[in-house]
């Protein structure tokens, strides 16, 4: 069994730092009540299918806030 993980790239890098920082802005928005948790949710989906992370795919599963 190999359990090697190869590195991201830089494309897979730029993108998982993009999305992290516009869903820290979103939830950010959320706490302070100007964007309500469906808002969130659909936010974060266009978010998703936008910058395709592989991290954040794990992370947006959980409900942080």
């Amino acid at each position: 069994m190999n359990d090697y993980i190869a590195p991201l790239t830089a494309d897979q890098f730029t993108r998982e730092t993009d999305y992290q920082a516009v869903r820290s802005i979103t939830k950010t928005l959320l706490a302070h009540g100007i964007i309500n948790q469906a808002e969130y949710k659909k936010i974060d989906t266009i978010l998703l299918a936008k910058y395709r992370p592989i991290i954040g795919v794990l992370q947006s599963e959980k409900d942080l806030i």
